[in-house]
C-alpha cells in the first residue's frame, strides 16, 4: 500500500450482499395484551412506553473510499386493548473508484492523467411505519398501518402504503411466540424512470420469537405478498394478478451485552418477481432493463433501550 487505510467503526458495521436496497423489511411487530410482568402495573390501564435505537457508521479512506450509514428508531405505546408503534430505518452508502480513461486512444494507460476517481451513491434507502393494534382477546387482534418509503437502488424514489388485517398468535409459552396475519396492502410508487405503479395486494406473514437463553433471543419471520390488479409495467414484464409476488425475509439474533445495551446480528431477503427498471442511462429507446429480482443485507449493530 502506498498509504494507510483507516477505518473507523462507530456502533455497527453493515455489510451487504448483492444490493442493499431496503429498510422497512418486515419485523415481528405482535405483541399480546399486557400480562406477565406487565401485570405488575398498579393501574391496569396505565400506558407502557417502550423505545429503541440502533446505528452504525463505516468509513475507509486512501487506496478505497467508501461510507456507510445505517440507523433505526423503534417506539410502541400500549394501553389496555391499544397499541401504537413506529418503526422507522435508513441505509446510506457511497463509494469512490478509480476510473480508466484512455485519452490519447493508444489502448493503454499510461499517465496519472488517465486515471480519475468517481464517485457514486450505491444506496440510499429510508423507510418508515407506523401501525395500530386492537386486541379483540389474548391470541386475536386486528391492524392497521401506514408506510412511506425511498428505495433507489430498486427504482423507487417514493412508496407510500397502507396495510390492514387480521392478526393471530398461533403459539406462546415463556421463551417462544409464533403468530400468522392475513391482510390487505397498497402501494403506490413513484419511479426513477418518473413511472407510477398502483399496487393492490393480498399480505400473508408468519413470524416466531424465542428466547433461547439468558439474554439471547432469535427471531424469524416471513412476508408474502401478491398482486390483484392488473399491472402496466415499463419493462415490459407480465404484469398480471399474481404475478408481481414480493417475498421479505428476515432473521436476527439479539445478545444482551447489558441492561439497556444489546448487539445484534441480521440478515433480510427480499425477492421481487416483477421489479422495477434498472437505475441507469443513457439507453437506446425502447430497451427498459430490470433491477435485480433478488436483495440482500447482513448486518450487525448495536441496540439501546430506553
Amino acid at each position: 500500500m502506498t498509504r494507510t487505510k483507516r477505518i473507523l467503526a462507530v456502533l455497527a458495521v453493515t455489510t451487504a450482499t448483492a444490493t442493499p436496497a431496503f429498510a422497512d423489511d418486515p419485523k415481528f411487530v405482535y405483541s399480546a395484551p399486557p400480562e406477565a410482568k406487565d401485570a405488575k402495573v398498579v393501574d391496569p390501564d396505565a400506558a407502557i412506553w417502550t423505545a429503541a435505537a440502533e446505528g452504525g457508521l463505516v468509513l475507509t479512506t486512501g487506496n478505497a473510499d467508501t461510507t456507510s450509514l445505517s440507523a433505526g428508531l423503534h417506539a410502541s405505546r400500549k394501553q389496555g386493548s391499544n397499541k401504537l408503534s413506529l418503526d422507522a430505518a435508513g441505509v446510506y452508502a457511497s463509494s469512490t473508484t478509480h476510473v480508466l480513461n484512455d485519452k490519447n486512444g493508444n489502448g493503454l494507460i499510461d499517465n496519472n492523467g488517465e486515471i480519475t476517481n468517481v464517485s457514486a451513491v450505491t444506496a440510499e434507502t429510508l423507510g418508515a411505519k407506523a401501525r395500530y393494534d386492537r386486541y379483540l382477546t389474548t391470541s386475536n387482534s386486528l391492524y392497521a398501518a401506514a408506510l412511506a418509503g425511498r428505495d433507489l437502488p430498486a427504482g423507487n424514489t417514493a412508496v407510500l402504503g397502507a396495510q390492514a388485517g387480521y392478526s393471530r398468535q398461533l403459539y406462546k409459552t415463556k421463551t417462544t411466540e409464533a403468530v400468522a396475519e392475513l391482510g390487505y396492502d397498497y402501494s403506490h410508487e413513484s419511479h426513477v424512470d418518473d413511472s407510477r405503479l398502483s399496487i393492490h395486494s393480498v399480505r400473508g406473514f408468519v413470524g416466531i420469537k424465542s428466547t433461547v437463553s439468558e439474554g439471547v433471543a432469535t427471531e424469524a419471520s416471513l412476508e408474502a405478498l401478491t398482486n390483484l390488479n392488473h399491472e402496466t409495467l415499463v419493462t415490459g414484464a407480465d404484469g398480471s394478478a399474481f404475478m408481481d409476488t414480493r417475498l421479505h425475509g428476515h432473521v436476527a439474533v439479539t445478545a444482551k451485552l447489558g441492561k439497556a445495551l444489546a448487539i445484534q446480528t441480521a440478515f433480510d431477503v427480499r425477492y421481487d418477481n416483477r421489479p422495477n427498471a434498472l437505475d441507469v442511462k443513457p439507453l437506446a429507446p425502447g430497451f427498459v432493463p430490470e433491477a435485480e429480482k433478488l436483495d440482500t443485507l447482513l448486518k450487525a449493530s448495536f441496540i439501546y433501550t430506553f
